[in-house]
């Protein structure tokens, strides 16, 4: 019997009303290598957010009659989200759960843990293919294998853009959360340098604690002169900022230029270095601003996980998803403030402080825990 459960759509409608519902879905019996995955484990993740709902505020949103939430988005951003208005979006990136039915190509994979991408996670059950998911090591949960993909990946393909594109090390912001830590224990593995900036002392304290060798926080005087400190001290001329807004792009681009070895012959047009910084988050929606003091020879660019992996190819994805299954319980272990059930994702309350995209504050998604 095909099983039946719920999904979450979110809507934003011509007019700027954005509008999430829990709606009933029916998932077809699997055939061939499909299989059917219980959902028991879905991380709550910037870019699931940017989804559900994009640039709006979470705690302005109030109850809809019937059930879910509506709220509306500022005019001045319909354009850009032109391709999605009228349409209710699936949402959630990844998650783990029980597989509970296969095709007769897959049946082996019946009864076991897995871990998934592939979209529309917030739900109860999802049918995909079984090359989508990956079985997780005997004694592992669903919850220890629910963020196996976006964050895990992402790190590791920082590392290996840099190693392609000619680098030695790394700036990284906003990096006391479960990415950056990530990417603390990976450069520390690998003796690959890193500075990380963060903006509190309890964020610079959880890093050391990791390993983490050049930690500066930018809510303290003397910032940018640390940052060059430290810029100056592993050599890094590349960047991922996870903020966006504001002046910080522009403050690790002129550390890196400042860092630079001294020119033989002066010229109006800076170091010879080029310097790059990759956005890959918006932390802060507002302008991204930078002094024209960083020389000519530098780039800011946007940076998509599914982009950089398509540049690294074949061989360099399966070595990376085989050492996040190895590096499970360690260098990828993620953890969670708090688990909510699916319905829960729809109050108010607990979308406002999903909203906050604070760090050590991440929430985990349990469907299981309030099925009907």
């Amino acid at each position: 019997m095909p099983f039946k459960g719920r999904t979450l759509r979110s809507t934003v409608t011509s007019d700027g009303a954005l509008e999430l519902r829990l709606i009933d879905d029916e998932v077809a019996d699997p055939t061939g290598s499909q299989v059917v995955v219980s959902v028991e484990a879905t991380p709550v993740n910037p870019s699931d957010l940017g989804v559900l709902i994009g640039p709006a505020d979470a705690s302005t949103l109030t109850p809809a009659p019937g059930g879910g939430l509506d709220g509306r988005l500022p005019e001045q951003v319909l354009p850009i989200m032109r391709d999605r208005l009228d349409k209710p979006l699936p949402v959630g990136n990844e998650g783990a759960g029980t597989v509970v039915a296969a095709g007769p190509d897959a049946d082996d994979l019946v009864g076991k843990h897995v871990s998934l991408v592939g979209g529309a996670m917030w739900s109860d059950y999802r049918l995909v293919d079984s090359a989508a998911v990956i079985p997780l090591p005997d004694g592992a949960t669903p919850a220890d294998g629910a963020a196996l993909f976006v964050n895990p990946m992402t790190a590791l393909s920082m590392v290996e853009t840099m190693r392609a594109e000619g680098h030695s090390a790394l700036v990284h912001t906003a990096a006391a959360s479960n990415l950056g830590q990530m990417l603390v224990k990976i450069c520390r593995d690998d003796e690959v340098g890193l500075v990380n900036v963060v903006r509190s002392e309890a964020q610079a304290e959880t890093l050391r604690e990791l390993g983490a060798e050049h930690v500066v926080d930018s809510s303290l005087p003397g910032f940018t002169e640390r940052l060059t400190e430290a810029v100056s001290a592993t050599g890094a001329t590349l960047a991922f900022d996870a903020v966006g807004g504001g002046s910080l792009a522009s403050d690790i681009l002129n550390a890196m230029e400042r860092s630079a070895p001294p020119a033989e012959v002066w010229t109006p047009y800076g170091s010879s270095i080029h310097k790059q910084v990759y956005i890959y988050g918006s932390l802060d929606f507002g302008p991204t601003l930078i002094q024209r003091t960083v020389g000519m020879r530098w780039s800011v660019g946007g940076y998509l996980l599914t982009d950089a992996l398509g540049r690294l190819g074949g061989e360099a994805i399966m070595r990376m998803r085989n050492r996040v299954v190895a590096e499970l319980e360690t260098t990828f272990a993620s953890s969670y403030a708090k688990t909510i059930g699916l319905s829960d994702i729809l109050d108010p309350e607990q979308l406002a402080a999903c909203g906050k995209r604070s760090t050590g504050e991440k929430f985990l998604i349990d469907p299981s825990s309030d099925r009907p």
